[in-house]
């Protein structure tokens, strides 16, 4: 590839400044007015911590959390099983049709929107009552299609000769899978399951759309919306800041655990 001019460079380097500014900004300015000592969203008027301290005694917020945690939670752990059991099941077949790729992959690709109202139809349909069990449920449909994806990645590389090797040893298929395939793929399906927590603490409209009425089935997006129908205070830029902070966490996690998804 040719040299690029000094020119060229600059551009480039001009670019890249004035996107990851664009993208990071107004984030920095929301973590920043989080610390805000007045009441006003956009005027500084000197540092403090209190609005973090109002948010431990709210408990219209804590409750969204405790919520928000039982939700990522649980379906997490269910969309970290059968995501597996999925990808696990796909990449062992001898015949790969595309009809089901796009099974598999559609919950990442449909708007949220119409997955919601496709949910809420459904859940409409059988006269199920609407409450956390069913954005629990409603997690983990578009969770799984992001754990399947994850593992798969690690078991396009996986060597299956040594799974064959511990069945002629006489292994059941269980033993094999427990001891051998499991370890292998392990960090595969933590960085997916991390993945489908940071996607499930951050998810509103499909929540917003199968939760129950009432403050028993609110979660933290639930709760930062309603909020901020009154205006942004302060208060609401430090709920922020702690959500961004565990979805970042759980990111950084899941790309760290990543890494060696591809190595052989």
């Amino acid at each position: 590839m040719a040299d690029r001019s000094p020119a060229t460079r600059r551009s480039l380097a001009a670019l890249l400044v004035a996107v990851f500014a664009f993208l990071y900004i107004p984030i920095v300015t929301l973590v920043a007015l989080s610390f805000n000592e007045g009441g006003m969203p956009t005027a500084w008027t000197g540092f403090s911590v209190k609005w973090y301290s109002a948010l431990m005694a709210n408990r219209d917020i804590l409750s969204a959390a405790i919520n928000t945690l039982i939700v990522a939670v649980i379906s997490t752990a269910i969309a970290a099983v059968l995501g597996t059991l999925l990808a696990l099941g796909i990449e062992t077949r001898r015949r790969k049709g595309r009809a089901l790729e796009a099974l598999v992959f559609a919950p990442m690709i449909i708007p949220d929107i119409v997955l919601a109202i496709a949910l809420l139809s459904f859940f409409s349909l059988l006269k199920v009552p609407m409450g956390l069990h069913t954005i629990i449920l409603s997690h983990v449909v578009f969770n799984l299609a992001f754990v399947s994806a994850v593992v798969r990645a690690r078991l396009k590389s996986f060597d299956w000769s040594v799974t064959e090797a511990s069945a002629d040893l006489g292994a059941p298929a269980f033993t094999t899978f427990r001891r051998v395939t499991l370890p292998l793929i392990l960090p595969a399906v933590i960085a997916g399951a991390l993945l489908a927590f940071t996607l499930s603490v951050d998810e509103f409209i499909i929540a917003f759309f199968t939760a129950g009425a009432g403050r028993a089935s609110t979660t933290l997006p639930m709760q930062i919306f309603a909020m901020i129908r009154f205006g942004v205070t302060p208060e609401i830029n430090a709920l922020a800041t702690l959500v961004m902070i565990v979805s970042v966490t759980a990111l950084t996690l899941s790309q760290r655990l990543n890494k060696g998804v591809l190595a052989p």
